[in-house]
């Protein structure tokens, strides 16, 4: 790749690392503050039997979990992205990475539904996060007018 085509490629993944993370910060912020002010499932409909067994009696440390490292988190590494700063593909990794311990965590807390298909959507949304930050984090350490 040329100096050029391989700035023109950092600059779409870091385009497409701000959008994804900007989207999944706008559900995480809305879902975590649900969860904070219906910590009972008052606002989203969920059981709090559905905790049975985790640490957690009600969605209130859930809720704020997911509203900073889900919902701020994003947003920082979106900023980080969009200013095409050196810790923008980490930050990248980060949040995939993140989305994809929190989907785990909580399958293996509440268990797999499809019904509505969120958590499958999220799956695959932290796995196309990662690999943006992957392909960003390759991109920056080829050296430029190297032909790969």
């Amino acid at each position: 790749m040329t100096g050029t085509s391989s700035r023109s490629r950092e600059a779409r993944l870091a385009r497409a690392a701000a959008a994804l993370e900007v989207f999944l910060a706008v559900g995480a912020l809305a879902g975590g503050a649900a969860l904070m002010l219906g910590p009972r499932g008052e606002i989203l409909p969920l059981p709090v039997s559905a905790l049975v067994g985790s640490p957690f009696d009600t969605y209130l440390v859930p809720g704020l979990i997911l509203f900073i490292v889900l919902g701020l988190g994003p947003l920082a590494a979106a900023r980080l992205a969009r200013r095409r700063h050196p810790l923008g593909p980490l930050a990248a990794c980060a949040v995939g990475v993140a989305l994809l311990v929190w989907l785990a965590v909580e399958i293996a807390i509440v268990g797999f539904s499809m019904t509505p298909p969120l958590q499958p959507f999220y799956l695959l949304l932290g796995a196309v996060i990662t690999a943006v930050g992957i392909a960003w984090v390759r991109s920056r350490a080829r050296p430029s007018g190297i032909e790969v």
